[in-house]
């Protein structure tokens, strides 16, 4: 049985004026070249896609979801610390958010996503559906200064991200492995898979 809202609109409305205030200024490189795209698109993009899934999962905990999605690159990329989201949101919507946030004293950035994988998996299945939700929404279009290289390494990655989380939410698991598959169209033609 699907889960009606266990979310409050006002609540989520006040975590969404709060992470706008936290990303603002922040942007991501576009398609186009020049191209320069607010952050909060990003984390807008992330939540519709969490909201879908928790409209087509059964029993999905909708508010840790949706709380995790918007605050998902909050530790990461702002002055907001684990205490802080531990403080307004409890300890499990931290814990989500700091599982989705990448160790910084880790190098290698195939071994980062694999320790973040692994603390991922130690959370409800709600914070796998972020993670799957964000590397889909990654997948829409690649920045204009990317090689295929990176593109490549992007998809290598989105797949470890479908096989160690496929297990966590079926409809996002398929999205994923179509996003990666369509993902290819980005590619020269040397290099589709």
């Amino acid at each position: 049985m699907k889960q009606q809202n266990d979310w409050s609109i006002d609540e989520i409305q006040n975590v969404w004026q709060l992470v706008s205030k936290l990303h603002d200024g922040q942007k991501y490189g576009g398609s186009n070249e020049g191209e320069r795209v607010e952050y909060i698109n990003h984390i807008g993009s992330v939540v519709l896609e969490v909201l879908n899934a928790s409209r087509l999962t059964d029993n999905m905990n909708s508010d840790l979801a949706i709380k995790c999605a918007m605050l998902h690159d909050s530790i990461e990329d702002t002055p907001f610390d684990f205490e802080r989201v531990n403080d307004l949101f409890g300890i499990e919507v931290a814990s989500g958010v700091l599982a989705l946030t990448k160790n910084d004293e880790i190098e290698d950035s195939l071994e980062k996503m694999r320790d973040s994988l692994n603390r991922i998996k130690k959370q409800p299945i709600e914070v796998w559906a972020v993670k799957m939700a964000d590397r889909i929404c990654n997948l829409y279009e690649p920045p204009y200064y990317w090689n295929d290289n990176k593109k490549l390494k992007y998809i290598e990655e989105a797949e470890i991200i479908h096989s160690e989380l496929k297990d966590g939410n079926v409809y996002l698991a398929e999205r994923l492995k179509t996003k990666i598959r369509e993902y290819n169209r980005f590619l020269s033609t040397a290099n589709q898979l």
